[in-house]
């Protein structure tokens, strides 16, 4: 199973390659025209972005578990395990895109606002919450079409405001290559481990015990 794993994170890695740069390139217009725009309200715009990313994963990781192990009913399948894969899922993976990743590339371009913005913790009340609505919504009518496809460039706006927060001023040609870089992995590699691989994991892992009984 685990060779199967691995061929879906190949494919899907591959699938979404064009789509998230694309993202990547719109996050960069965006910053050219927002470059100056005052820190206070860069915080806000991120505290909009990022809890809808963290709804929407939370619903498409849910779902999508959902449609491999309970293809008839989701409600035959384990709320326990479906607020884990939902809540850490998105959670954990939103945080790693919207806020982990992006501020590492503050770090490297040495941007003077720089600063970690956790937002489970930070605001735990918004976010967490959340999180619990997008499981709820999936356990009901889950659906991976649309809410992947809004993940993707609101995890990519989320990263990018992160980073303007830090900015202070405009960027040199050369930070502009960097954070694009930058925004494309923060989206690539975990949208698709979120949406993707990560549920699957749960999915193959349930057919290997299955398969040994």
């Amino acid at each position: 199973m685990l060779i199967k794993v691995f061929a879906e994170i190949k494919r899907e890695l591959k699938h979404h390659i064009p789509f998230t740069a694309f993202g990547a390139v719109t996050g960069i217009i965006i910053m050219i025209i927002f470059q100056k725009l005052p820190s206070r309200a860069s915080f806000h715009i991120f505290y909009v972005l990022h809890p809808i990313h963290v709804v929407l994963s939370a619903l498409v990781t849910t779902s999508l578990y959902e449609f491999h192990k309970c293809p008839v009913d989701a409600r035959r399948c384990s709320i326990g395990t479906l607020l884990f894969i939902g809540c850490v899922g998105s959670i954990g993976i939103a945080t790693l895109s919207d806020s982990i990743i992006p501020y590492i590339a503050e770090i490297l371009l040495n941007m003077p606002n720089r600063g970690i913005h956790l937002g489970f913790i930070e605001k735990w009340w918004l976010i967490n919450p959340l999180a619990l609505i997008g499981v709820a919504f999936a356990y009901f009518k889950p659906t991976t079409k649309f809410p992947h496809a809004g993940h993707v460039l609101f995890s990519t706006w989320a990263s990018l405001f992160h980073i303007i927060l830090a900015m202070g001023g405009s960027l040199k040609w050369f930070q502009y290559a960097t954070v694009f870089l930058f925004l494309f992995i923060a989206v690539w590699i975990p949208c698709c481990v979120s949406d993707i691989v990560f549920p699957l994991l749960f999915v193959n892992s349930n057919q290997d015990k299955n398969e040994k009984k």
